[in-house]
């Protein structure tokens, strides 16, 4: 949140503030069904993308070493390198992104390629589109954005679908917000698929991330912005999450790995829905949460998850009957009994913790309510219900 949404940023991402700028898709409208940039590829290993794309010394890529390394070392990968761990810790921010782009320039380079999760996937498109010798006030500050570089994604987590969106979320510390960025020319010129890139991925890593594509899934299946073209990816974005979990909760995390290129597909195919559709209240009410007691992105989404889905069975929310007859057909069940059945499989996935166990008091439901009702309209607009700060207390108080 991936997203960013889009996406809502995996890892903690807050989306109040958007910079919009000429050349965007515009607010979503009845007439949009379905928007796609990038060309998207598949290789089932790094060294096969190596060759497919002929990278060389005039390609930068931008990674952790941690990441990049293990995977790329002993492929006598031509390109240069810059690891984002080299220029600050945690989410980026602006003084980051500065250091990065000073340390860019003195490099010579016609593509970038971004090979991370949601914070290198963020600054990556910043360095796209950011001409030489510039900073980040002068990319969130121009009125004629452009891709000044060829921008090349490679994803190495399932779950924010950044790779096929159009926004970066950075944390301006001269203002003190988190701003998001979207703009056309921050979408990837091509998003690359390669699921080797997951099999060093940590379970719980794995367990949160895949959870944040699922999330995305439902919102967006359920958004008031959705279309017949939106709802087909969310559907089989749930239906290879949902199938995939139930492989993980039969044999154990030991048959994870067979599975990697059918999560990082679902993560993709949420992506593209979002990116559409948007998402909705999850993600609204999860942002308190993540920036309250630094909750990973998709933990706080799914710490809210089951509480907003049965606030919208007690409400009977359009679309909501549609999705149980979808999540009953891929668990097994009759629609009356997915929720149920939704929550026991992914209690087996990643045992849902009380918000009190993040450390959230009785006392903060409402002000944390209000303060989404204030600052997440561009969210709650999705919502398949008209969410009041009764509502979302009350939700926060049942998951305490």
């Amino acid at each position: 949140g991936s997203g960013r949404c889009p996406r809502l940023a995996a890892h903690g991402h807050s989306r109040n503030h958007l910079t919009h700028r000429p050349g965007n898709t515009g607010p979503e409208t009845a007439m949009k069904q379905f928007v796609c940039k990038p060309t998207i590829h598949m290789f089932p290993t790094c060294k096969d993308f190596l060759a497919g794309f002929d990278i060389g010394e005039d390609d930068l890529v931008l990674s952790n070493a941690y990441i990049f390394k293990p995977f790329f070392d002993g492929l006598a990968c031509r390109a240069q390198a810059l690891f984002l761990e080299d220029y600050g810790q945690g989410e980026p921010s602006d003084t980051m992104v500065d250091a990065l782009l000073a340390a860019a320039s003195r490099h010579h380079f016609r593509r970038v390629i971004a090979i991370g999760g949601g914070s290198v996937i963020d600054v990556a498109k910043v360095l796209a589109v950011a001409p030489t010798g510039s900073d980040t006030s002068a990319v969130f500050d121009s009125k004629e954005l452009k891709q000044e570089k060829e921008l090349i994604i490679l994803p190495t987590t399932c779950g924010t679908g950044s790779e096929v969106t159009n926004i970066s979320i950075i944390n301006r510390t001269c203002l003190g917000i988190k701003v998001g960025l979207v703009h056309d020319s921050l979408y990837a010129r091509h998003a690359v698929l390669v699921p080797e890139l997951l099999e060093k991925l940590p379970y719980p890593v794995f367990a949160t991330s895949s959870l944040d594509a699922l999330v995305h899934a439902v919102e967006s299946y359920l958004s008031t912005a959705a279309s017949p073209f939106t709802r087909m990816f969310s559907a089989e974005a749930i239906r290879l999450i949902l199938a995939g979990y139930r492989e993980v909760a039969l044999h154990g995390k030991d048959g994870l790995r067979p599975l990697l290129g059918d999560f990082l597909l679902a993560s993709t195919y949420a992506g593209l829905a979002f990116g559409t559709a948007g998402c909705a209240t999850v993600h609204a009410m999860s942002y308190p949460l993540g920036s309250t007691f630094h909750i990973p992105h998709g933990e706080s989404n799914y710490a809210v998850f089951a509480g907003v889905l049965r606030h919208y069975e007690q409400q009977q929310v359009p679309g909501l009957a549609d999705l149980q007859e979808l999540l009953g057909r891929e668990l097994g069940c009759p629609a009356s009994r997915a929720m149920d059945s939704l929550d026991a499989l992914l209690q087996k996935i990643l045992p849902l913790k009380r918000l009190s166990a993040y450390g959230m008091e009785p006392s903060q439901a409402r002000p944390f309510a209000e303060a989404v009702l204030r600052t997440q309209q561009r969210l709650l607009a999705h919502s398949p219900k008209e969410m009041t700060v009764a509502d979302m207390s009350g939700i926060y108080t049942a998951l305490l």
